[in-house]
C-alpha cells in the first residue's frame, strides 16, 4: 500500500466530482447538520487548516478515487459550491466583508477566490486492497462516533454481504423506521444471528460483532440464508404496503415467531392470517394500555414490560414470542402441524428404492434416470413443509439435479 500526499485546491475538487465516489458501500451516510457544513467554509475562509482527507485511487485515464476517510467534509465543501445552503446569518465578517448568510456564488470576488485556491491537503492511496481500506477507514474514525452497525459495515467477509444485501429486501419498504445510519442492516443482521442461533439469544452489539467476525466464509446461499430469505418474503407478502405497527422491536419478534411457525406448521397461504391476527394483537394491546393497571390483562401488562426496554436481550425476544405464538394458536387453533419426523429412515428409503426401481420419479430435469444407492434424494411427494408425511407412501426416488431443482422452486 502507497501513500501519497498533495494539495488539492478546492476548484479542482470541485471540477473532478463525478470522478469521486464519496460513498463506497464501507461508508457511513451523510450525517452532517447544517450548523456543521457552515462552520467548515467559515474554516476553509478564514484559511485555517482542516484535517488531511484520504482516497483511494480505483482507475486510469481519467483517474477515479473512493473516499476512505473525510466524506462529510468534502459532501459539504461541494453543496457550497453547487449553492446548496448559505453560510450562517451569525458569522463574523472576514477581512471586512459581510459573508452572513451568503451563497458561494454571492461570496466578494476575494473569498470566493480565496475559497476556490484554498490548498486541501489530499492522501492518495493506491496499491491497497479491500481489507487494507476497510483497515484504513476503521483505524482513521477511531474516535470518532460511528455506530456499531457502521462499524460492522466496514467489515470484511460473507456475512457483512450477506446483510448488506439482505437490507436491502423489499420486506423494508413496509416499516414505518428509517434507514438511519444502517437500521435495516442492523435489525437483518439480528436476524440471521436468531435464525444461526436456532432459538431466542440475545442480538446485541457485542454478539452481533462476533457472529460477523466467526462467519467471514458465511454461506450466503446456505441453508440459514435461504430461511432467512424465505421468512422475509413471507412478512412481505403478509404486509405488502407501509404498516405503523412494524415498529423495529416488532419486526424482531414476527421473525422469531413466523421462522418457528415454518418449523412445526404448514404456513402456505397463511400470509393474511397473520397479518389480520398481528393487527388485531397490537388494537388490542393498545386498548388495554389505556386501562388502569389494576384492570389491565395481566399477560398484555407483562408483555408491555419487556418491549419497554432491553429489547435485544434474549430473554425479553423469549418472553415476546412465547406471548405472540400463543396468541396466534389461540387465533388459529386448526392449523396444520407438520410431521415431527422429517428425514426418511434407512428401513424407508430402501422401501422406497426398490420400490422405484432405484429410477428418479420427479423428472424436472431428467427423464426418469437411474440412480445409484449411493447417489439419489428421497424426496416427498407432498412436501414436508405443506403437512406432507415422512411415511413410504409419501416417498419417491429423486436424482439429485430434479431434487434441487424441486427444492428451489
Amino acid at each position: 500500500m502507497e501513500l501519497n500526499k498533495k494539495p488539492w485546491p478546492l476548484a479542482t475538487v470541485c471540477g473532478v466530482k463525478e470522478r469521486i465516489d464519496a460513498r463506497p458501500d464501507f461508508q457511513r451516510p451523510p450525517v452532517w447538520k447544517r450548523g456543521q457544513k457552515q462552520f467548515l467554509i467559515d474554516t476553509v475562509l478564514q484559511n485555517l487548516d482542516i484535517p488531511k482527507l484520504y482516497w483511494r485511487k480505483t482507475g486510469k485515464n481519467p483517474d477515479q478515487y473512493e473516499v476512505v476517510d473525510g466524506q462529510q467534509r468534502l459532501r459539504a465543501i461541494w453543496e457550497f459550491h453547487d449553492g446548496q445552503f448559505r453560510l450562517s446569518s451569525e458569522m463574523d465578517a472576514i477581512d471586512g466583508h459581510t459573508i452572513a448568510g451568503l451563497t458561494y456564488s454571492e461570496l466578494p470576488d476575494e473569498l470566493r477566490i480565496r475559497f476556490d485556491t484554498y490548498p486541501l491537503d489530499v492522501v492518495i492511496v493506491s496499491d491497497a486492497d479491500e481489507d487494507d481500506v476497510r483497515d484504513m477507514f476503521l483505524r482513521l474514525q477511531n474516535g470518532t462516533p460511528l455506530k456499531a452497525q457502521e462499524k460492522r459495515n466496514a467489515m470484511g467477509g460473507k456475512m457483512r454481504d450477506f446483510v448488506k444485501d439482505l437490507a436491502t429486501d423489499q420486506f423494508f419498504t413496509s416499516v414505518p423506521f428509517k434507514d438511519s445510519r444502517y437500521t435495516f442492516d442492523l435489525v437483518c443482521a439480528q436476524m440471521t444471528l436468531l435464525e444461526l442461533s436456532g432459538k431466542p439469544c440475545d442480538v446485541r452489539n457485542s454478539d452481533l460483532n462476533e457472529m460477523y467476525a466467526s462467519n467471514t466464509s458465511f454461506e450466503v446461499n446456505g441453508p440459514t440464508a435461504k430461511k432467512v430469505r424465505r421468512v422475509l418474503s413471507f412478512l412481505k407478502t403478509a404486509f405488502p404496503e407501509k404498516t405503523p405497527e412494524l415498529e423495529r422491536y416488532n419486526v424482531v419478534s414476527l421473525y422469531v415467531l413466523v421462522s418457528n411457525l415454518f418449523e412445526k406448521f404448514v404456513m402456505t397461504d397463511r400470509e393474511q392470517d397473520l397479518k389480520k391476527w398481528f393487527l388485531d394483537f397490537e388494537t388490542k394491546r393498545s386498548q388495554d394500555e389505556a386501562l388502569p393497571d389494576a384492570n389491565r390483562d395481566a399477560e398484555l401488562l407483562a408483555y408491555h414490560d419487556v418491549i419497554s426496554h432491553s429489547t435485544d436481550n434474549g430473554w425479553s425476544i423469549a418472553k415476546r414470542y412465547d406471548v405472540l405464538s400463543r396468541s396466534f394458536l389461540i387465533a388459529y387453533p386448526g392449523i396444520k402441524q407438520k410431521d415431527n419426523q422429517r428425514e426418511f429412515t434407512h428401513e424407508q428409503r430402501m422401501a422406497i428404492f426398490r420400490r422405484d426401481g432405484g429410477r428418479c420419479q420427479v423428472r424436472l430435469k431428467c427423464d426418469g434416470a437411474e440412480c445409484s444407492w449411493d447417489n439419489w434424494h428421497a424426496d416427498h411427494k407432498i412436501p414436508w413443509s405443506q403437512g406432507g408425511f415422512t411415511v413410504v407412501e409419501n416417498g419417491q426416488v429423486a436424482c439429485v439435479a430434479c431434487n434441487t431443482t424441486k427444492s428451489d422452486s
